[in-house]
C-alpha cells in the first residue's frame, strides 16, 4: 500500500468519526432541548406540537419564538386593593353565569385580559401576542382563556360547557392575580378554587342537573 494511498484512508476514517460525533451531538442537543421546552411549557408543550400536526420541529421553533418575544416580560405586582376589585368583579360574573351564561363568559374575557395587561402583558387589542406572552409565563393554565374565547365565539356552545369554560378560567385568573408575581403559573396550580366560589357556577337557573 502507497503511503498516498494510506494517507487518503486516513482521512477518510477521521472525516467518518468527525461526522459521526456531529450528529450524536446534534441528536443530543435536540433531546436536551425538548426536555428543556417541556419543563418549561408543561401542558402547552403537548398542546403546541399537537397544533402543529406531530412536527416537532415546527413545535419547538413555535415556542422558543415565544420565549425570544415574550420571556422578557417581568410581571407588574397588583396592589391589594386592585386585587380585591379583581376579585369582586369575577365573584359577579360567577354570580352573573346563573341568569346569564354567555355575558359571564365574554366577561371573563375582557376581566381576564385586562388583568394581564395590567401586570404587564401585552394589551387586549393584540388578543394572539397575549395569549402567547402567557403561554410563557402561565403555561398551566392560559388555556383556560383559549376556553373562554371559543365558547364566547361558538354559536352552538350549551350552557355546560360555557360553564367549564369558566371553571377552566378560574385557573389563570388565580395565576394573574397571586400575591406574589410568580411567572411559572406554580400558585394556582396548587390552590383550588374554593368551594364558595365554584358554588355559583354548579346550577344554571332553570337547570335541573
Amino acid at each position: 500500500m502507497s503511503t498516498l494511498t494510506a494517507v487518503l484512508i486516513l482521512v477518510a476514517a477521521v472525516a467518518a468519526l468527525l461526522a459521526a460525533a456531529f450528529v450524536l451531538r446534534a441528536r443530543k442537543g435536540t433531546g436536551s432541548g425538548t426536555r428543556s421546552l417541556k419543563r418549561r411549557f408543561g401542558p402547552e408543550y403537548d398542546r403546541t406540537l399537537e397544533r402543529h400536526g406531530g412536527d416537532s420541529e415546527s413545535a419547538h421553533h413555535d415556542l422558543r419564538e415565544r420565549v425570544e418575544r415574550h420571556g422578557g416580560i417581568r410581571t407588574l405586582p397588583l396592589e391589594p386593593a386592585v386585587r380585591e376589585h379583581y376579585a369582586a368583579q369575577w365573584t359577579m360574573l360567577q354570580e352573573r353565569f346563573v341568569d346569564a351564561p354567555r355575558q359571564a363568559v365574554a366577561d371573563a374575557d375582557e376581566l381576564l385580559s385586562r388583568i394581564a395587561a395590567t401586570r404587564g402583558f401585552p394589551e387586549p387589542d393584540r388578543p394572539d401576542e397575549q395569549l402567547a406572552a402567557l403561554s410563557v409565563h402561565h403555561p398551566h393554565h392560559v388555556e383556560g382563556l383559549r376556553t373562554v374565547r371559543r365558547a364566547m365565539h361558538s354559536k352552538s356552545a350549551s350552557t355546560e360547557e360555557l360553564r367549564e369554560a369558566l371553571v377552566r378560567a378560574r385557573a389563570l385568573f388565580e395565576d394573574l392575580t397571586a400575591g406574589s408575581a410568580a411567572g411559572t403559573g406554580t400558585a394556582a396550580r396548587t390552590r383550588p378554587a374554593s368551594g364558595r366560589n365554584r358554588g355559583h357556577l354548579l346550577k344554571p337557573k332553570g337547570s335541573g342537573a
